[in-house]
């Protein structure tokens, strides 16, 4: 069998073979106790295109009112990781309605008077990291109401694979929302997903896993794959998980993709730095501290949790060494330092299968715990699984990153579920030089924790210092790590003042030597294709202004001020911001300035044109690599290739051990 076919059927039969119990799902929500029947879903249509790294998200649904009275209408969805919710539509009959970014307070406030004078209105909010809320007034009894929502997400590569996941499993981490309603999670008559990846770099392969019986992916030319999936109803319980893998001997590259709306604008721009460094594996054994969240917040998740890490210490060599700490309301040590032999590693996974999710969670006292009985002469990382929710003890991102700050070591955490606290996990992996990555249970749990243990294999450039100069840039936002690991891409998004040369400088240390990489490039005049960089830029700067405020670094009210004028300026949905919907006439009397009507003119515009020409090459180093003479397997630079063969047999045994053990039960 073909290695790279093989790849994908073993995940996708991992995936639905060892399917594990369901969180909350996104849905209708109605208050516990109430009289009335729950609002209906009648249908979920979803419409997805990838172009030049960042998706746009287009969710249509209709709703229903069985009730014999008019009622107002609460949907609750998770919240994509970096998305920039920026339309929201109602439609009822002839009549649609678009929406406006204000203040918070002033869009609940101008709602709530429409509400009361029984006019067509909807509001959209975000709640922190966890869910976007959308209520729609009045929806009269028997009647339909179709609400449309759009939001933006940057995306990017890790080691030559793409992934893009709409979530819709509730990560069951907000306990006072959970205790008040109930959700309505059923789709009554059709639930669809329509996707369009279009890439200027060819790739070989896409799948989704768990849906091969549902819809087959179509190639349609060297640069578009399509993929469409029809359900005759359903539940919003299940997230949609999209892979896609770039070709084999891409070369290191830098992408800058620019958008500046005339001479006399600020521009924008999104820079995609995919190092094409030869990371070379590490040969002596290192020891690994596995932290693992038991909170009653991960029921639905242990068994995928459980998974992942079982698989991983069974991947180690007899020459590294691991330990395991668990945490709920307090933490354990599972099991001390243990060389990993084959018979260690079986007593080691029968331990970790048997875990039970209980109580509160204490991420605080796990990574404590795990701090403990190091040993300074060997290499040491902590896997830290969790949901990143910490409701005792120390809560405070600030002490987190004080905690770590006094070892050298690497924390990779990875997020199960929706509704994880990304934010914090974000400022504990980035202050011991780590790095996060999401799981959902739909996801594939080894796949992200082997590509994360490649990472910790293999050597990293140490000390970044990313630097971009020339064309008046500033107001730098997202993530430049002190070390840039085998397959990571750089995603940064920026702002310019004046056309012309720029310059991008990439220092770091590899092997014991300084090395630096540069690339030159220009900022054009005027390029009116990707108007959308504008509110991604501005969601990436909001997620830096976080970040700072959460450290201490930054004054709390003087932050909010900031994200709130940012969300208004560049119409994204924020925790200071919120969406209105209503009618012409009522913006007008509330003095109300169409912003967000005039941008998604232009948005929508740019994305017709754009869908009818060739997908554009935004290399900016093709004459003088930034990355001379680097091409690797598996999506080409990033920093070498993932050993296919050694994953593909793990994830068969896994799956034949888990088969044999379902068949035993």
């Amino acid at each position: 069998m073909n290695i790279k076919h093989a790849f994908a059927l073993s995940t996708l039969a991992l995936a639905v073979a060892t399917g594990s119990p369901q969180a909350d799902a996104a849905g209708t929500l109605t208050p516990l106790g109430s009289s009335h029947q729950p609002i209906r879903i009648v249908d979920h249509d979803v419409q997805v295109t990838i172009n030049n790294g960042f998706a746009k998200v287009s969710v249509t649904q209709r709703f229903n009112n069985p009730n014999d009275t008019t009622l107002e209408a609460l949907y609750a969805t998770p919240v994509p990781e970096s998305a920039s919710l920026s339309e929201m539509h109602i439609s009822a009959g002839e009549l649609t309605l678009d929406g406006e970014v204000l203040p918070k307070d002033q869009a609940k406030q101008v709602y709530e008077q429409e509400k009361s004078q029984g006019r067509e209105a909807g509001l959209a909010t975000k709640e922190s990291y966890q869910r976007y809320e959308f209520r729609v007034s009045p929806l009269p009894p028997n009647q339909d109401v179709t609400v449309n929502f759009v939001y933006y997400q940057p995306l990017s590569i890790d080691t030559g694979v793409g992934r893009f996941v709409y979530p819709l499993e509730e990560g069951g981490t907000d306990d006072v929302t959970n205790s008040f309603w109930t959700r309505n999670e059923k789709v009554e008559s059709s639930f669809s997903v329509d996707l369009t990846m279009r890439s200027a770099w060819p790739v070989d392969e896409v799948r989704a896993p768990g849906l091969e019986q549902l819809a087959k992916p179509v190639k349609v030319d060297n640069e578009t794959w399509q993929l469409r999936v029809d359900q005759p109803g359903g539940s919003l319980s299940k997230d949609f998980v999209f892979y896609y893998r770039l070709a084999d001997n891409l070369p290191g590259r830098v992408e800058v993709i620019p958008y500046k709306a005339a001479k006399d604008k600020t521009g924008t721009f999104m820079m995609v730095v995919t190092p094409g460094v030869d990371l070379k594996p590490l040969q002596n054994g290192a020891d690994y501290v596995f932290v693992l969240d038991t909170s009653g917040s991960m029921q639905g998740k242990i068994r995928t949790l459980a998974r992942g890490v079982t698989q991983a210490i069974g991947k180690m060599q007899p020459q590294d060494r691991f330990r395991v700490v668990e945490f709920g309301e307090s933490a354990r040590e599972v099991i001390d330092w243990t060389a990993a032999t084959p018979e260690n590693v079986q007593q080691a996974i029968t331990q970790i299968e048997a875990l039970q999710p209980n109580g509160s969670t204490n991420l605080y006292a796990g990574l404590h715990e795990a701090l403990d009985n190091l040993d300074n002469d060997r290499v040491t990382s902590i896997v830290l699984v969790t949901d990143g929710v910490t409701n005792t003890g120390v809560v405070s991102p600030k002490e987190f990153a004080k905690l770590l700050a006094n070892y050298d070591l690497r924390v990779f955490g990875f997020l199960m579920g929706n509704s994880a606290n990304w934010p914090l996990m974000r400022v504990i992996t980035e202050a011991s030089g780590g790095f996060y990555a999401g799981v959902s249970n739909d996801d594939d749990i080894v796949g992200q924790i082997m590509l994360a243990k490649s990472k910790v294999l293999s050597e990293a450039m140490h000390n970044v210092d990313l630097k971009i100069s020339g064309g008046g840039t500033h107001d730098i936002a997202g993530r430049v790590g002190r070390k840039i690991y085998r397959g990571q891409q750089v995603v940064l998004f920026g702002r310019y003042d004046k056309a012309g040369p720029a310059e991008i400088t990439l220092k770091a240390a590899l092997s014991g030597e300084d090395k630096t990489y540069k690339a030159t490039f220009s900022l054009p005049d005027v390029d009116t294709a990707n108007p959308e960089l504008e509110r991604l830029w501005a969601m990436a700067r909001v997620e830096d202004l976080e970040k700072a405020s959460m450290l201490g670094l930054a004054d709390e009210q003087e932050t909010k001020t900031a994200i709130r004028d940012l969300g208004v300026s560049y119409q994204v949905v924020n925790d200071e911001t919120a969406m209105v919907v209503m009618r012409d006439e009522s913006f007008r009397a509330n003095g109300i300035e169409r912003r967000n009507q005039a941008r998604m003119a232009t948005e929508h515009a740019a994305q017709a044109q754009r869908a009818a020409a060739p997908v554009q090459n935004y290399r900016i180093d093709n004459n003088q690599p930034m990355f001379p003479g680097a091409a690797h397997s598996l999506g080409g630079g990033g920093g070498g290739a993932l050993d296919l063969k050694s994953l593909l047999v793990l994830m068969l045994l896994g799956l034949g051990a888990m088969l044999r053990r379902r068949k035993a039960a």
